[in-house]
């Protein structure tokens, strides 16, 4: 697609893709780690694409932020053509910074795009059912993705700094082997686009939250102190820790190289951008069986 994109240094887990619909060219990001297991959708959007305008432009995917609705539908229904799922069978989080996650059911079916969500607090998603789409929302928070390629289960999470401290990603992998036998030495795991540790200042009442949750050892590679009292926050390194902590295997991790605010003309940020601007989605769902065979 040749997005312009900055890539930070570290691992370069991203393709660039799009389809062209009806003459409409919609980029997303993805992950080699999951496109090469052939079980999954997938991907990650970016500000490209949609029909959204203002300060919304262009593919913006929030009924929360003053859109107008119809507008909002219409991106869902062309990123969702994009990467291979239908509105009809998304699933959205309702994000609050909690470290509440849910199983995600057949009855759960469209809510958030097509029909009411009757739950809240609700910032990780988990299922086994195949052709649910998960969908959770991001403007520099961390999306964590999560495939079991044995029990054919998978898990999506948002995770700022609260649910980062709070491990999320450890406790939807938790969710996932009580609810489904998953073994963390199977599951595939990866941290996507958001905000990096250049771009993350944060207080130290942050930080001491960070000191009583992560080991001593590991405090010079998550945050360092700047001259004006305030910290650098390595949200990206933390969560590849929690992921550790779950026992997830390294080379089962993909860890992105792509910052949000580094890329805010093409990924919507709010430290970049404030209140005024788009929300961008992270999909994830299961492939059936059957396919998977013909893909063989």
């Amino acid at each position: 697609m040749g997005l312009g994109l900055v890539y930070k240094d570290g691992r370069h887990i991203f393709d660039e893709a799009g389809v062209d619909e009806n003459g409409q060219q919609v980029p997303f990001l993805k992950f080699p780690l999951f496109e090469n297991t052939g079980i999954v959708r997938h991907g990650f959007s970016t500000r490209k694409g949609g029909v959204s305008e203002g300060c919304f432009a262009s593919m913006n995917l929030s009924f929360d932020r003053g859109d107008d609705p119809e507008a909002v539908r219409e991106n869902f229904r062309r990123i969702g053509r994009a990467i291979g799922v239908r509105c009809e069978d998304m699933v959205l989080s309702r994000q609050t910074h909690t470290t509440n996650v849910r199983v995600v059911t057949e009855a759960d079916r469209g809510k958030g795009v097509i029909r009411e969500r009757d739950y809240n607090d609700v910032d990780g998603l988990v299922t086994d059912v195949p052709d649910i789409c998960l969908v959770t929302s991001y403007a520099d928070c961390v999306p964590l993705y999560f495939v079991d390629p044995v029990k054919r289960v998978i898990g999506l999470s948002h995770s700022g700094w609260r649910g980062t401290v709070g491990k999320i990603g450890k406790k939807t992998v938790e969710l996932m082997q009580e609810k489904f036998g998953c073994d963390s030495a199977d599951i595939l795991a990866a941290v996507g686009p958001s905000i990096c540790v250049e771009c993350y200042e944060v207080s130290e009442d942050v930080i001491g939250q960070f000191r009583a949750a992560f080991d001593r050892e590991f405090w010079k590679e998550l945050f360092y102190a700047k001259e004006n009292g305030k910290y650098q926050l390595n949200l990206w390194k933390a969560n590849e820790l929690v992921f550790r902590e779950a026992g997830i295997l390294p080379e089962h991790m993909a860890v992105t190289n792509v910052c949000t605010r580094c890329n805010s003309k093409i990924l919507y940020s709010h430290r970049a951008m404030g209140n005024r601007r788009g929300n961008l989605c992270a999909f994830l769902a299961l492939n059936v069986e059957k396919q998977d065979k013909k893909r063989v």
